[in-house]
């Protein structure tokens, strides 16, 4: 009886990579990065008998991945008591997820989990759903012909580095302002004395006057470092969040297109039923 049950369950999981392959193969003319519909029960019995050798669970993208949310909840732990100790392990969280693509492509293990893992800390719901829907493996792989914004963020790793880099680090400003209250004082001082004294001779007055550079130097003394690097980070927040507002636009105009186009459908079948 034993026998009979785990041929049974053999069979069934043989079965599962079975169709899962016709699926893939039923489809030649769809792009590599597109999602196949795959029946519930097929993918729950290749999910529970994968292998060791691909267990999309351990691949190394989702193993980071893990590890950004584990370390973002220390760092919320210390948030109250160790603000420094709170930033640098939120700071590492943040810095993770620039490896986490890198390693998927890297080791050629991209997945549809992997994906939606990196939505869920990402908090990118909505342009991530739209992304799945419409048949893209990842939320990354965003056409010109879709936005072209959004095309110039994703395909520029320098520049998607930055604006997330400058977006967390603005946040992270603003929750030390609570704790550092000493103004920054002296170095601005020394610096702008240092300018007005070797750069003002050779500008014109009418273009920058000294005192216009000693007001602006007393301002920044002023600031305490948190308050100065919120200042600095304040226009890539913004850019960012200008960005993510045309994330939730685009997707959102994708999401009713494919309510239009599913209700159209729907509309034709009953058609046909009732002819």
């Amino acid at each position: 009886m034993a026998s009979s049950k785990t041929n049974g369950k053999t069979s069934s999981v043989a079965n599962g990579h079975a169709k899962a392959r016709s699926l893939s193969s039923s489809r030649p003319g769809r792009r590599r990065d597109s999602i196949d519909v795959i029946d519930a029960n097929v993918a729950l019995d290749l999910a529970t008998h994968q292998t060791y050798d691909e267990n999309v669970f351990l691949f190394v993208p989702n193993l980071i991945g893990y590890t950004r949310i584990i370390i973002a909840g220390v760092a919320l732990n210390y948030m109250k008591t160790h603000p420094r100790f709170c930033s640098l392990l939120y700071g590492i969280s943040c810095l993770l997820d620039a490896f986490d693509g890198m390693a998927a492509r890297a080791l050629g293990q991209t997945s549809k989990f992997g994906a939606v893992l990196d939505m869920v800390t990402d908090r990118h719901y909505m342009h991530m759903y739209s992304s799945l829907v419409t048949g893209s493996r990842s939320h990354k792989l965003v056409t010109s012909q879709v936005s072209r914004i959004l095309w110039y963020y994703y395909n520029d790793p320098n520049t998607l580095f930055l604006f997330c880099a400058g977006n967390e680090l603005f946040y992270v400003f603003l929750y030390l302002m609570h704790f550092e209250k000493t103004p920054i004082g002296e170095p601005f001082f020394g610096l702008s004395s240092l300018f007005i004294m070797h750069v003002m001779p050779y500008v014109p007055a009418a273009v920058l006057a000294p005192k216009t550079i000693a007001d602006f130097a007393l301002a920044l003394s002023q600031l305490t470092w948190p308050q100065l690097g919120a200042v600095i980070c304040a226009p890539v927040c913004l850019a960012k969040n200008i960005v993510n507002f045309v994330q939730l636009w685009k997707a959102s105009k994708i999401l009713v297109g494919v309510d239009l186009a599913e209700r159209a459908k729907d509309r034709a079948v009953l058609e046909m039923r009732e002819e």
